[in-house]
Order: structure tokens, then C-alpha cells, then sequence
């Protein structure tokens, strides 16, 4: 595609944020079941044709301002901007939601996050937020790893959901360079997983490739729930499939259905790395909550090396 080798790592890393929180904005009407979804319109009620996004944008730009003002990764600042930031309109789930009000009240991420969750939290809430980390740290995939394991320790660290993030921040990453092919993508991912709830899954979407089974049959097989290994594989998967088309992507994700905000945030956030911020539709983008802000925090994150 001429227009992916035509953009800049500028717009690449704009385009990574502003795909993720539309992805996010677009996913978020349809997330969850009736009662979720009737919340979400309420709430939105007083915000007219403006597209809101929920905590997976708030998460990500928090963490896009602590990488660039710490100089990298911070993760006692990363739990205080979580923390200090968190709003229940964003639509937190509930675990997070009690583990970062436990830091607010001044106690360490390290036995906040224990006491909600023992074994860690295993929930796609360090994956939905990875894109940041992998623009900072583009070009170094190890301190990537690192990063986004670190990050993703705050608040979700069971294997599952620490290697969820890491996942993401791979892809994102991998989206930046040039040259693209969604097999050679989902291969290259694939490597870099260690546990079988995933790899069996990307080994399905691989496959998948070859066909274009419905979105009925990639909810079964790759699932749509919060949990990371129900939901990173299915993002994953609908990026290498829609890789060109954003409009077609969010179709499909909202086809899909569940966690629709959190996937919609994962694939939007690869896409636009891989595609740039003019490969997103520029009507929704003028609706799109802060725009400006997270536009400039992409553009900031390029320019950081």
C-alpha cells in the first residue's frame, strides 16, 4: 500500500494513539450487554456527537506522558497517574478499579495489586494500554519487552495478562516498520509467545488467514472476553485481516462483540502505527474527545529517541 510507505514515523506514532483511542471511542457503544451498552449512552448523553473513549485511552495517555516526562519507564509514577486520573464514567473494571483506589489512598502498587488480585490479574488492562511502549521504545524490541512487562506488573500481573501487553507492544511495534505482510505479522508474534492459551489461539488466526471465517466463528475460536488470552489473539487477528481498511475493521470488531472497546483499542492502536493518522477517518477524528492532545502525544513520542 502506497500510502503506508509514504508516512512518516510522525504520523505512524500519531496515527498508533489516535487509532487506539478511536478504535476505543467506536468499540465503546457496543461493549458488554444490554445494560453496559444502555449505561455507556446515558452517560453520553450530555456529550452530543462527541466520540468519548473509555479508561483504555485514559490508561494509554497517562502512560504516554509518564514515559516522556520521566524519560522512560516509571512504574511508581505510572501507578500515581493511573490512580490520580481514574474516573468511574470510564468504565473501569471493577478490580482495577479497587486496586488503584487503594494506591490513591496512598499504598504501594506492589501490595495494592496483590490484595485485589493474589495471582495478579490476568484481564487485557496492561494489553489495551501497550502502544505507548512500544512507540517510546521503537527500534528496541528487548527494552521493550522489558517495558511493557514492568507496566503491565502494576496492575495486571499474571503470566496471562503481562504477556497479553507484551504482545501488543510487539505488534504495535512491528506495525511502525515498513514492509507488511498479516501472515509474516501473526508469525512473528506468535514467536515471541510463550504460553499455550495463546499460542494455540494465533495458531488458529494464522490459519484463519487462508479463509475469512465469520465473525461468529473468531468469537468461539479466539473469544471476546476481558480476559487477555480472550481478547489480544481476536484484536490480533482483525488487524492482520483489516489491515488496510479502518472502517472494515471496526466493523468487524463490533461484529465480533464483547470486550468490543478494549479489542477496538488494540487493533485501532496497531493500525494506525502501520498506516499512519491519515489512513483514519477524518470525520470521525474531528468528533474524537481530545484529539489534539492525544495527536500531540504521538508526535512527541516520534520525535523521542
Amino acid at each position: 500500500m502506497s500510502g503506508v510507505a509514504a508516512a512518516s514515523i510522525e504520523d505512524r506514532c500519531a496515527g498508533s494513539m489516535l487509532g487506539l483511542a478511536l478504535g476505543d471511542a467506536l468499540g465503546a457503544p457496543h461493549e458488554g450487554g444490554p445494560f453496559e451498552r444502555a449505561l455507556w449512552a446515558l452517560l453520553g448523553l450530555p456529550h452530543g456527537r462527541l466520540l468519548r473513549w473509555t479508561d483504555d485511552t485514559q490508561m494509554s495517555v497517562a502512560a504516554a506522558e509518564s514515559l516522556l516526562q520521566n524519560g522512560g519507564l516509571d512504574p511508581d509514577d505510572l501507578a500515581r497517574r493511573w490512580a490520580g486520573g481514574a474516573r468511574l464514567m470510564r468504565g473501569y473494571g471493577p478490580g482495577t478499579w479497587k486496586l488503584l483506589a487503594r494506591v490513591r489512598s496512598g499504598e504501594s502498587w506492589k501490595t495494592a495489586s496483590r490484595a485485589v488480585f493474589p495471582d495478579g490479574s490476568f484481564g487485557n488492562g496492561a494489553a489495551m494500554r501497550a502502544a505507548p511502549f512500544a512507540l517510546y521504545f521503537r527500534g528496541r524490541p528487548e527494552e521493550l519487552e522489558a517495558a511493557a512487562a514492568r507496566s503491565a506488573a502494576v496492575t495486571h500481573a499474571h503470566p496471562l495478562g503481562v504477556e497479553g501487553c507484551v504482545l501488543v507492544a510487539h505488534a504495535t511495534a512491528l506495525a511502525l516498520d515498513d514492509g507488511f505482510a498479516p501472515r509474516d505479522f501473526l508469525e512473528k508474534i506468535r514467536a515471541r509467545s510463550r504460553r499455550e492459551e495463546f499460542l494455540s489461539r494465533l495458531d488458529w488466526a494464522i490459519e484463519a488467514l487462508t479463509r475469512r471465517p465469520s465473525p461468529d466463528e473468531v468469537r468461539e475460536r479466539l473469544g471476546n472476553g476481558v480476559a487477555a488470552h480472550e481478547s489480544v489473539a481476536t484484536a490480533l487477528y482483525a488487524f492482520a485481516r483489516h489491515h488496510d481498511d479502518f472502517a472494515a475493521l471496526m466493523d468487524f470488531v463490533v461484529a465480533v462483540g464483547g470486550d468490543a472497546d478494549t479489542i477496538g483499542a488494540m487493533a485501532g492502536g496497531i493500525f494506525g502505527a502501520r498506516n499512519g493518522a491519515g489512513a483514519l477517518p477524518s470525520s470521525l477524528l474531528d468528533r474524537l474527545e481530545e484529539r489534539g492532545r492525544i495527536e500531540s502525544l504521538g508526535l512527541a513520542l516520534a520525535r523521542r529517541r
